[in-house]
Order: structure tokens, then sequence, then C-alpha cells
């Protein structure tokens, strides 16, 4: 199924919920995505309409993409699909919350994602049952104010926008009301959490901001206005403002306004949230990516990247891919073929926050080119 349909598919439900009358319709709609996900694997490329070059400000041609969004056709192999299968397989036999973290909602809705990535939706598909039990999970772990957390400790913030970017991608396909209710509650928290320069950092609170949990929250917000939740405008026209402060001369981004020091991780965050909050072209944009690119082993460790191996990936490969043609064709690969090489033989990845974390987040990594889900493939609130 072409991309431009499925959007345009996307879009009419959305618009159809926000008349009141998605519901009359809602098990079509259901079983029309059921058969789109069954569907896809059979399809050999998704292609998207050429993008124009543009002109940077020091008047060389910069493209950053001619091809925006494109599956070219051959990135999933016969060692991708094996190595995806293992790891699906050994989530489903994690119970939901497991994990090493101070926020397993957030954990939870990541491997809720990665099912969701394979093509299942809660209750329906293979893997139907254990996005089922994620969404209650995720469900159970919300508070009255919002936040979306077992606790309001450290962290909770970064828990906090993995959980309502899950909420976000389940509204947008089910309609269910009580996820938009909770969704909705989540929304706003994020929203009156933003801090005066127009980040967000570890606690609900609006003091002080960074870009790594600020690139959660743009991505929740995003998913919920997709999914036709109500984001105000302002919030998403700060949030740019914010991350373009965090560029530094070399193109890479900061950890915070004012810090000299680049990073891959930063820098791939940096680069998503842009495109996350609508901006599409422009001279930061091409600065991140050529930055992006000298590292040409991706965020592999001992290539001179900070840690994090896996959230760095996370958001390295949906900034490739947003970006397209080369960028993609060049990134993907790499990263695949260190994943299948660094997996456990039990179908598991290990690093940073426990098995179940990088397992999940080395699953969506894998599994991008699958375009299941619109968060990683379409257009962002600010658009």
């Amino acid at each position: 199924i072409p991309a431009r349909d499925r959007e345009v598919s996307r879009r009419n439900r959305a618009n159809a919920h926000n008349n009141s009358m998605l519901h009359l319709n809602r098990p079509h709609y259901v079983i029309a995505l059921a058969a789109a996900l069954w569907l896809a694997p059979f399809v050999s490329a998704v292609r998207a309409e050429p993008r124009a070059s543009r002109t940077a400000t020091d008047g060389s041609a910069a493209t950053i993409s001619e091809r925006p969004n494109q599956v070219r056709g051959d990135e999933i192999t016969p060692q991708q699909q094996k190595a995806v299968e293992a790891g699906l397989v050994y989530l489903a036999s994690r119970r939901p919350g497991a994990g090493a973290s101070e926020s397993p909602p957030g954990i939870t809705a990541l491997q809720g994602l990665a099912f969701m990535q394979a093509g299942n939706l809660p209750g329906r598909g293979r893997f139907g049952k254990e996005v089922a039990e994620r969404l209650q999970y995720v469900m159970n772990s919300c508070q009255q104010s919002g936040l979306i957390a077992n606790d309001a400790g450290s962290g909770s913030m970064y828990g906090h926008g993995f959980a309502t970017l899950f909420l976000g991608e389940v509204y947008g396909m089910t309609g269910d009301d009580e996820v938009k209710e909770k969704l909705q509650r989540a929304v706003r928290l994020i929203q009156k959490t933003q801090n005066p320069q127009g980040g967000w950092r570890y606690t609900p609170v609006p003091l002080d901001a960074d870009i790594s949990v600020t690139i959660c929250q743009v991505m929740a917000l995003r998913a919920a206005r997709d999914a036709g939740i109500k984001v105000e405008k302002e919030v998403i026209d700060r949030s740019i403002r914010y991350v373009r402060s965090c560029q530094n001369g070399d193109g890479g981004f900061s950890y915070q306004p004012g810090m000299s020091n680049s990073g891959f991780g930063r820098t791939a965050a940096g680069v998503a949230s842009l495109y996350y909050a609508g901006i599409f072209e422009g001279n930061e944009l091409a600065r991140g990516l050529d930055y992006l690119s000298r590292f040409p082993t991706g965020g592999a460790p001992g290539q001179g990247v900070e840690g994090m191996y896996f959230y760095a990936n996370y958001y390295a490969v949906q900034a490739m891919f947003l970006a397209g043609g080369d960028y993609w064709a060049k990134f993907y690969p790499t990263v695949r073929d260190q994943l299948i090489a660094r997996q456990d033989k039990d179908g598991s990845w290990t690093g940073e926050a426990g098995p179940e974390y990088a397992t999940a987040m080395a699953l969506i990594i894998l599994q991008m080119p699958n375009r299941y889900l619109p968060v990683y493939a379409g257009k962002g609130p600010g658009s």
C-alpha cells in the first residue's frame, strides 16, 4: 500500500473522529487496517514524491532529500527478519513492567511500539495479546495529574514521553475512548510543564530543559496531534526555538544551549525534533545531517560516539529515514548489521537500561522500513 494512500487513510480517520462520526464505522476501519498490515510485507518498495533541493545560507546547493521517506526495497534481509522474529519472541516472554528503569511504563510502552511495528494492534495479530497487556499496564500507570509513571521521581518525563507516544499511536489506530481520555491528560501535562525556553527535563516541572527529554515530548505531541488530539501551536513553536538554540557551529547539537560539546546522540535527537516539529527544510537540518554523516558506523561504541547506543540510534534511524536519499541508504544497513551481530542467543539485546529496553529499541530500529506506525514516517504537528 503506497505511503501516500496510508497517510490519506489515517488523516481521514482522524478527521472523522473529530466530527464524532468515527465510532459508527470503527470495526470496518480496524479490519481494513489489519488487512493493510498483513499485505504490507509483500510490497517491495514504498515511494514518496521527490522533494526539491534548497540552497544553504552560504549560497551552496544543499539537498536534504531527493526522495524522503522512501523504502528502497532491499533493506529487509533474511538475517534481519530472523533477528526481528527472535527479538519479538523474547519480548513476548517478558511480563509488562519488567526492566531496570525508574520509569517502567516508558519501557513497557516501547515494547508495545515494537510489537506494533510488526503489524500488531491490541488484541489483534500474532502479538496482539502482548500489545493489549502492555497497553493495560501503561493505562494503569496513568495518574490523575496526567503523568504516566509509577512515581514522579528523577527521569519520569522520559517514561512519560514514551508512554504518551504509545497511547497516541494506539488511539490513532483504534479510536478507543478510554485511551483518548488518558492521552488528553498526558498531553495537557506535557504542555503545562514546558519551561520558558521551550524545552522539558527529567521531572514534570517547568524549571529546566535538555534536548534529550525534549525530543521525547515533541514526539509524543506529534503522535497525539496526528491522532486528532488538540496540541497548542505555541507549545510546538517554543520547542522549535529551544532545539535550534542547542545547535553548535559544527552543525551538531549540545545537551543544553550554550554547551560547546556536540554529540552523535544529541544531534540525532535534535534533527529528529525538528522533523517532528514540522521543519522539513533548512540550513539547520542540512548541517545536523552532515554532522551525523561524520560517523560512518553510526553510533557504534568505540567510534568516537558517547554512550547510550540504543537511545542514540533510535533517534538517528528516524532522522536518517525522514531525510531519505543517501542518508538513509548509507545509515540503515550499517546499524542493521550492527544490531544483528550484537543480538544474544535468546533473541534479546543488552545495554543501558536492561534487556527489555534494549530489545524494544533494537526492534524499533530494525523495523523502521516497515512504516507501520505513522509517528515514524509522517509529518509533525507543525506541518
